[in-house]
């Protein structure tokens, strides 16, 4: 009898363990990986053996990964749709009254490898909870999103898409010229950003400049190897007003949103965003 309650004893305490191991990364009790740590809200499941997608979120500066799981319309819409939602935290920038950020711009010193740190969390992820590696949709707000395009750029391998918000390259534009192959990729923009306009604007006592998004589009055109400078399609009937470039490299995509609005993740963004993902396996853009 005593070896039985023994056993059951050990069990429960690996069963615990292994419970204790899974539910990191909710509120403080982040997940760590050896470059950082990150936040992480997972749908419901039937299955829990299921391999899931998820979405990899890049706060804005400031940010957190717990903080980015504050916006509720858009974790809620991922959720909803079966996605893991992955938020990842930047590092705190000594002297900088912007908090926590992302070491973005290849000219600018860096704090950390943040390419490895994004292959470490999602590897991280993928086996801690279940998640289907080669199913991520990378995603980024303002200094997040221009992150995200750096990395589009550094490897489209680290993620199967790539879907910024308010955030591209930064000046100078040749930092982003050597673009590693295509990509499929969605920029998406408020009209009236007046934080991150479309043309950029200058800080910092002209130290640094934003870049100019359709000069980036431009970069990201070369490098998906588009024939044309205009776009192929065009859509103006909802809230975006989209523009697609179709005639590139076999497997590669572009597209840009524009909204009416400021610096913001615009409500509606999630689902527009997941059902250009879904789409890009069906080959149907928009």
């Amino acid at each position: 009898m005593r070896t039985l309650l023994i056993t059951f004893a050990v069990l429960v305490a690996l069963t615990s363990q292994s419970f204790a191991d899974q539910v990191c990364g909710i509120g403080a009790d982040e997940c760590d990986v050896a470059l950082g740590k990150y936040n992480i809200e997972l749908p419901e499941r039937a299955d829990p053996t299921q391999l899931i997608p998820a979405m990899i979120y890049l706060h804005g500066a400031g940010g957190s990964g717990q903080r980015s799981l504050k916006n509720r319309e858009m974790v809620e819409t991922f959720l909803s749709r079966g996605y893991a939602v992955i938020a990842p935290s930047g590092l705190k920038r000594p002297n900088s009254k912007f908090g926590p950020g992302w070491s973005f711009h290849p000219k600018r010193e860096k704090r950390r490898d943040e390419l490895a740190f994004m292959k470490e969390v999602m590897a991280d992820a993928a086996s801690r909870f279940n998640l289907d590696r080669d199913t991520m949709l990378m995603t980024g707000f303002s200094i997040g999103g221009s992150m995200v395009w750096y990395l589009a750029c550094e490897d489209p391998n680290v993620a199967k898409a790539f879907a910024p918000v308010a955030g591209s390259f930064w000046r100078p534009h040749d930092a982003g010229t050597d673009c590693s192959g295509p990509v499929k990729f969605l920029h998406t923009h408020g009209w009236r950003d007046g934080t991150v306009p479309l043309e950029g604007r200058v800080l910092g006592n002209f130290r640094i400049e934003q870049g100019d998004v359709f000069v980036g589009l431009q970069i990201m055109r070369k490098t998906n190897g588009c024939w044309n400078h205009k776009a192929d399609r065009y859509d103006t009937s909802g809230k975006f007003w989209k523009r697609w470039w179709i005639k590139c490299t076999e497997g590669s995509a572009l597209q840009f949103n524009l909204f009416d609005g400021g610096h913001g993740v615009p409500k509606g963004w999630a689902e527009e965003a997941i059902n250009w993902f879904e789409a890009l396996d069906k080959a149907e853009q928009g």
